[in-house]
This record gives structure tokens, C-alpha cells and sequence, in this order.
């Protein structure tokens, strides 16, 4: 009785939040390695937003929350050095349970899942080993934790070497992340010319839905401007116009001046934009488009 009278709510909260804290490092950490991994071994699929805002809000998340973590762990071994008995009794033996038990279930799937990759006879390529390894060691790390806590076997030495080998960890982390990331300033070029591509896409578009309605193509940009036709012709980086002409009867160019040169391949484009090839280079850069009749009817009041 004596025990359960001393766990009030501050125990609780400082339990839940370290708990809480670990699961968003973890998780975050895990993410951010599969996005590094995934940036040396890229797929197919990945498009232009690779080591973008999802990388910045890991790295932001781990930036964050790990010193978060280490506070409130150290506030709890603090707490144990004055009261033993709440390391082995009330709501920290619970959460220490309850992640032993996830812990568990990562390195079982972990392992299930090699496994089958293997006697199925699916390639186990680089990627999909260095991502396994990654869930494995979280996991083993946090499981052999928890249980030498739930041992009494966590002393302080133990403890600060668990803090210096995730401090490690979490630090080439986030340094790979930055390596992936680039600076802000890396970042905003990025977004600048993501921003030029879709412009450019939705300037397509809508010649396209031009011909369909009049049966030719405008003559320029400003004809688009004055219907219903939704377009963003003004670079927002320079405030420069898009360059538009028309080529041809049916053909047209459009051009934009890039910060860099596009990080995905020409099969990459087409997965994430379509059909049209929009592999663009350093600097200003133009597409040529040819509208093809066969695929749309002219309308009726065009002869």
C-alpha cells in the first residue's frame, strides 16, 4: 500500500512522456534511415519530393524529441535512485512491459519477413537488407533495455552507455538526413523548381483543354488568362513570365529557368508526371509539345 501511495500523477506523466518520446524516436529514426537508404538505392518510383518535407519533418522530429527523451529518462533514474521501488512496481513496469512486448513483435516480423523473402525466392536486394538491419538493431536495443530493466539489471553505467550509443545513432542519423536534405536554402531551390514543374504541367494541361474547346492552339499565354482556363504563367521565384511559343500548327514549347538539374530518371518522371518526359536540366530549359489530333474531336462550330 505504502508503494502505490507514492505513484501520483507526476510518475505518470513522466512515464507516459518517456514512453511517448521513445515510440516518436524510434519511429522517426527508422523512417529517416529508410529514406537515406532509399536515396542511395533508389526505386523506380521515387519522384521529386525524394528528401523532401517528409525527411525535414524526421530530422525536425528527432531534433526535437531525442532531447526529450533523454530528459525524461534521466528525470525517472532520478527518481529510482530516492524511490527503488517504482522501478519494479506500478505504471513504469507496465509501460516497460507493454514496450518489451513491441519490441518483441518488431524483431519477430523482422525476422519472419527474411525469411520468407527468402524461401519465397524474392531478391534480397541491398535496400531491403540495410532496412532490416535497421529495424532489427532499434529493436533489439530497445528490447534488451527494457528487459534489463525489467531484470533490475539497468545500472548507471549501463544507462549512460545506452545514452552515448543512441546519441551516436540519432546524430549520423540526422547528419545523413542533412546529406540527403541539403540545407534550407537546398531545400527552397527544390521547392522553387517543383513549384516550375507543376506550373508547367497545369500550362499543358490547359492548352490542351484550349484545343479541345476552339480546335487550335493559343497563340499565347495571355489568351488562356482571359477565359476560364486556370493557369499560373509568372515564375514566383523571379516573377519572370514562363516562356511559351507556338511552334507549329499543333506544337508549342514551353520553358522555365531551373535551380538544378532533376534528381529522378526519365522512367521516374513518367511514373510520377505521365506519359511526357519532364527530365529538366540546370538553368533555363524547354519541353516541345505536339498536340495529337486523333486523340480528341474537334468541336462543331470549328470547320
Amino acid at each position: 500500500m505504502e508503494t502505490q501511495s507514492k505513484i501520483n500523477a507526476k510518475d505518470v506523466f513522466i512515464n507516459l512522456g518517456a514512453i511517448v518520446a521513445l515510440y516518436t524516436v524510434a519511429g522517426s529514426l527508422i523512417n529517416l534511415l529508410f529514406r537515406v537508404i532509399n536515396s542511395a538505392y533508389p526505386q523506380i518510383t521515387n519522384g521529386y519530393s525524394l528528401g523532401g518535407t517528409s525527411i525535414s519533418l524526421l530530422v525536425s522530429t528527432l531534433i526535437i524529441f531525442f532531447p526529450i527523451f533523454i530528459l525524461l529518462m534521466w528525470l525517472l533514474e532520478k527518481d529510482f535512485v530516492l524511490n527503488p521501488e517504482k522501478q519494479t512496481n506500478g505504471i513504469h513496469k507496465w509501460f516497460s512491459y507493454i514496450t518489451l512486448f513491441i519490441a518483441g513483435l518488431v524483431i519477430a516480423a523482422d525476422l519472419i519477413t527474411v525469411l520468407y523473402f527468402f524461401i519465397d525466392g524474392q531478391e534480397l536486394t541491398t535496400a531491403f537488407l540495410l532496412k532490416v538491419s535497421v529495424l532489427l538493431v532499434i529493436g533489439v536495443g530497445i528490447f534488451e533495455y527494457y528487459l534489463s530493466d525489467i531484470l533490475s539489471k539497468l545500472t548507471a553505467k549501463k544507462r549512460n552507455i545506452y545514452r552515448i550509443v543512441a546519441l551516436i545513432v540519432v546524430l549520423g542519423s540526422i547528419i545523413s538526413g542533412f546529406a540527403v536534405l541539403g540545407s534550407p536554402r537546398t531545400q527552397r531551390l527544390h521547392k522553387y523548381d517543383e513549384e516550375k514543374m507543376q506550373n508547367l504541367i497545369n500550362i499543358k494541361n490547359e492548352v490542351t483543354n484550349y484545343y479541345i474547346e476552339k480546335g487550335v492552339i493559343p497563340e499565347t499565354l495571355d489568351v488562356l488568362k482571359t477565359g476560364s482556363y486556370n493557369i499560373q504563367d509568372i515564375d514566383q521565384q523571379t516573377n519572370a513570365p514562363y516562356e511559351y511559343k507556338k511552334t507549329g500548327e499543333l506544337a508549342y514549347s514551353i520553358c522555365a529557368v531551373f535551380n538544378n538539374a532533376s534528381i529522378y530518371s526519365a522512367e521516374s518522371a513518367k511514373y510520377n508526371y505521365g506519359s511526357v518526359n519532364w527530365v529538366h536540366e540546370q538553368g533555363r530549359d524547354c519541353f516541345d509539345e505536339t498536340i495529337n489530333p486523333n486523340l480528341y474531336s474537334k468541336p462543331s462550330s470549328v470547320r
